[in-house]
């Protein structure tokens, strides 16, 4: 079940990639970033790249390294770091995004849920 779990973290944190790699079409970020002095644009997109790379990275230890996670000191501190990235990213949510909208709350519950995916290999 744990490596079962894992593997659907790797998804989860493949999906993520995946989104963020559309930022720029779903969000218009060609056209609505130029709003932004130079530094902050640069910035934006910096960072969204590197959140590719760090679920890229989730992924990829998740598919190839489940057994490591699972069994070794420093496997579960890794899952317990995703699980905390997850946890905070939700809790960012509400803070900057507020849970007046739907969809707000559906990307709350949906970063729980990535928290809760790596929480439980380390719990049981």
């Amino acid at each position: 079940m744990k490596e079962t779990l894992l593997f659907i973290g790797g998804l989860y944190n493949l999906a993520f990639a995946i989104f963020h790699i559309l930022f720029w079409k779903i969000f218009r970020w060609k056209k609505s970033l130029r709003r932004l002095l130079p530094m902050d644009r640069a910035i934006m997109q910096v960072l969204n790249i590197r959140l590719i790379y760090i679920f890229f990275v989730f992924a990829f230890i998740s598919f190839f390294y489940p057994v490591d996670l699972i069994s070794t000191p420093l496997g579960k501190v890794i899952i317990i770091v995703i699980s905390l990235f997850w946890f905070m990213r939700a809790i960012e949510q509400a803070l900057f995004f507020s849970l007046k909208r739907k969809i707000s709350i559906i990307f709350f519950v949906v970063f729980l849920i990535g928290s809760i995916i790596y929480l439980i290999p380390v719990l049981t």
